[in-house]
């Protein structure tokens, strides 16, 4: 050859990976937490309320080659309503679009018994996951022993330790999730950090302080549907209305005087003036759609997607 002749690896086109990533598990194993840190920023709310997240959140992390969809995911547990059953479907269907999926593990809690369905899902799958034992910083190591060996009755991957809020054993989790990443082009922009809209994200701040601010079962009756967003406005105009399933939930919601709502609208805003980076006008609406957890019309109007053959 001549010595003219071109440097093959100088001109070679670095290789990429890129590939979606589901985050599964039992309801508070701290997925959503797990997701933002692999985010490096907030994202997807978090509670300490179990089945805080309904839907899927999707995260996009792009660094070092290797681009990760992460996908958060609702707890999957034993449905008792179609508004549980649109969740778990959420899951499962992350867990078969998923080059990876993380089944993660509540290091202070005994295995998990999950529902026959999503089992055989993961089983059919397992060779993509990659199990992670969660709380680490405050779990007892003889319960972390005990996942790890229920984990490895399961799936062929040895268990990682990991620290969600803390960060421990992340960059372990995070390296073997991209091995597991087929080779690809980026599927979206670098700086691109979700590819759902921000009113959907606008709805999940309200509800997140909705959750944090009401008790019993107020909470889990709470939906937020956003009615007009002005993003171009300054301030940033936002209209939504909090949906609840009774009369005395509503009276609740509003408070006294309107003063528990006026407290909700407050920590919201400045919720979503810190997401957003700009002021925000928030406009709250308070109403009455009865048993939409349960209503399929009333949860395909809120943007769930209901199993094909609801039990």
């Amino acid at each position: 050859m001549g010595s003219d002749a071109p440097d093959a690896q100088s001109n070679s086109i670095p290789i990429t990976r890129a590939g979606l990533v589901a985050l599964v598990g039992a309801p508070n194993a701290g997925k959503s937490t797990l997701l933002n840190r692999l985010l490096g920023q907030r994202l997807s709310i978090v509670t300490a309320r179990p089945q805080t997240t309904r839907t899927r959140v999707v995260g996009i992390d792009t660094r070092d080659g290797v681009q990760m969809v992460l996908l958060d995911t609702p707890g999957l547990l034993e449905p008792r309503y179609l508004l549980h059953q649109a969740m778990v479907r959420a899951a499962l269907d992350a867990v078969d679009e998923a080059d990876a999926i993380v089944f993660l593990l509540d290091g202070t809690q005994p295995p998990p018994t999950l529902p026959a369905e999503a089992a055989a899902a993961l089983e059919q799958r397992r060779d993509r996951v990659v199990p992670a034992i969660n709380k680490i910083d405050v779990a007892r190591e003889d319960t972390v022993t005990v996942l790890e060996r229920w984990a490895a009755d399961h799936f062929p991957e040895t268990a990682v330790r990991i620290s969600a809020l803390q960060g421990t054993g992340i960059d372990e989790l995070r390296a073997r999730l991209a091995e597991r990443l087929p080779p690809s082009p980026f599927l979206y922009p670098e700086d691109e950090l979700s590819s759902q809209p921000l009113r959907f994200f606008v709805a999940e701040w309200i509800r997140e302080t909705a959750m944090e601010l009401y008790r019993d079962e107020v909470p889990y009756s709470v939906a937020v549907e956003v009615e007009e967003f002005r993003e171009h406005a300054r301030p940033i105009y936002i209209r939504a209305t909090v949906y609840v399933e009774r009369e005395s939930q509503k009276g609740i919601l509003i408070g006294a005087g309107g003063r528990a709502l006026k407290r909700l609208g407050e920590q919201a805003r400045r919720k979503l003036e810190a997401f957003l980076e700009a002021p925000v006008y928030l406009d709250l609406w308070v109403k009455v759609l009865p048993k939409w957890r349960r209503q399929a019309a009333a949860l395909r109007r809120l943007g769930f997607t209901l199993p094909e053959k609801p039990r």
